[in-house]
């Protein structure tokens, strides 16, 4: 992969999804020596604990990519390493150890969002990314119990929300899922591929008596109630691979979420919303509120409403994401978007960049995560035109007192020949069961797969 001379930079990477595996690619390119930190055992992020599970084929092209990737052996990687405060080392402890040319943070969004509305803590109330992680086998969630009751409402209308809803229907076969929308169908954020998997649940008299509910609230501004249903029904005979299933699927258009209505006993009773209505906004349509209420009537509620940064990995947040310098670079504008800013001190800190999800919280899937990944990269190895080589020397002593300043903590870290063996304990364990496809699902499992001779 790497056909330039090398340029005598390391460059750390913490973080091992598609913004830090391609964006490593492209840092090799440049002739430089990379060390790719990941907190899990094995690479991959969100093609691993972020697609949908059984979407086995599409899982694996991109694996195949990433191994290429991952192989080069001027890609370090390193996995099972936690990084940030009160983790297994800070940012401060790596860079003290390794001294890089560059640090470049893609560890994506791991922090939830919330409305903060009443009643939003407590059982019966989950984040999608929690229950994405948990369907998909992420140690740490595989094993948590989410009880969830026959009634689920899920907050939002993306294509999170269609990957809850098919575990829902197909895997938990819940009674009923609605999604609730505080815009119109014509507002809705999901695709028709992913859609595909739960319209045959879709309850099409429930559908009509909606649109009908919310009609003058869409022909106020040009909608088609007709135009509306048409579009939402238009997958209504494609057949899930997982068969039929008897849940039923609903709509709540028009509702921003005001509270959760809880029981005596702290138990889900309804999701309380705000009726909306649409107003032309420029180019767009954005909700406002209209002062009466209504309550969904359910026993679970799931946030889909994307994700916020990881604030304990120790650099400066704002809102959902990290702070990025707000002064536009004058030689290369737009390279500012991916350099770290402390508020505090006003300045660039040096060296220090993000990409991903890690730059823009929950923003598309893998192609942009890649995307941005590459660009952010592209920014760094500018940066190091400008920085006087050298961080590459006694790399093998560095790797070899990181591993022993992590040994000494009690860390068990995983090499990507570890993985590639990890991998073919996977296969034969499925080839083993008579299925497609199999991982384990727990740390210790892993760990000892990995031990395997």
């Amino acid at each position: 992969m790497n056909d330039k001379a090398p340029s005598g930079h390391l460059v750390v990477t913490v973080g091992a999804g598609p913004a830090g595996i391609y964006g490593a690619r492209k840092l090799v390119e440049a002739g430089h020596e990379v060390i790719l930190l990941n907190r899990d055992i094995k690479p991959g992020g969100l093609v691993e604990y972020g697609i949908y599970f059984n979407k086995h084929k599409l899982k694996e092209g991109v694996r195949i990519q990433f191994r290429k990737i991952l192989a080069d052996p001027h890609v370090h990687y390193l996995g099972h390493v936690k990084i940030g405060r009160e983790a297994d080392l800070t940012l401060d402890e790596l860079r003290e150890l390794l001294q890089p040319s560059a640090l470049v943070l893609t560890t994506g969004a791991q922090g939830t969002k919330a409305l903060g509305i009443p009643g939003d803590q407590g059982p019966g109330v989950y984040h999608a990314k929690d229950l994405v992680y948990h369907f998909n086998g992420l140690p740490a969630f595989s094993r948590r119990d989410f009880q969830m009751g026959e009634r689920v409402a899920i907050i939002g209308v993306g294509n999170v929300m269609v990957d809850i809803a098919h575990w829902l229907v197909h895997e938990k076969k819940v009674a009923e899922v609605i999604a609730v929308a505080r815009r119109g169908p014509a507002q809705r954020a999901y695709t028709d591929v992913e859609i595909q998997a739960i319209a045959a649940n879709l309850d099409l008299d429930d559908l009509r008596a909606e649109l009908e509910r919310v009609r003058p609230q869409l022909e106020a501004v040009g909608e088609s109630i007709d135009t509306d249903y048409q579009e939402l029904t238009k997958h209504k005979d494609a057949k899930a691979k997982e068969g039929v299933s008897p849940t039923r699927m609903r709509f709540r258009f028009l509702g921003s979420p005001t509270e959760v209505v809880r029981n005596d006993d702290g138990t889900v009773k309804a999701l309380r919303v705000e009726n909306t209505e649409l107003v032309k906004r420029g180019e767009s349509l954005s909700a406002k509120g209209t002062g009466t209420f209504s309550d969904i009537a359910c026993d679970s509620i799931v946030f889909a409403i994307g994700d916020r940064v990881d604030e304990s990995l120790g650099i400066p947040c704002s809102g959902t994401e990290y702070v990025r310098n707000p002064n536009p670079d004058p030689l290369h504008p737009g390279d500012e978007a991916y350099q770290v800013f402390d508020p505090q001190t006003g300045q660039v800190c040096q060296g220090m960049f993000v990409a991903g999800w890690s730059r823009q919280a929950s923003d598309g899937v893998v192609g942009k995560a890649k995307q941005d990944g590459e660009r952010g990269m592209a920014v760094v190895n500018r940066y190091l035109e400008t920085v006087t080589p050298g961080s590459a020397a006694d790399l093998s002593e560095k790797l070899a007192r990181l591993r022993d300043a992590l040994a000494a903590r009690g860390v068990s870290t995983v090499t990507y020949a570890d993985v590639q063996h990890l991998e073919e304990v996977e296969k034969r364990e499925a080839q083993a069961r008579g299925k497609e496809f199999f991982k384990y699902c727990a740390d210790e499992e892993m760990l000892a797969a990995i031990a395997q001779p």
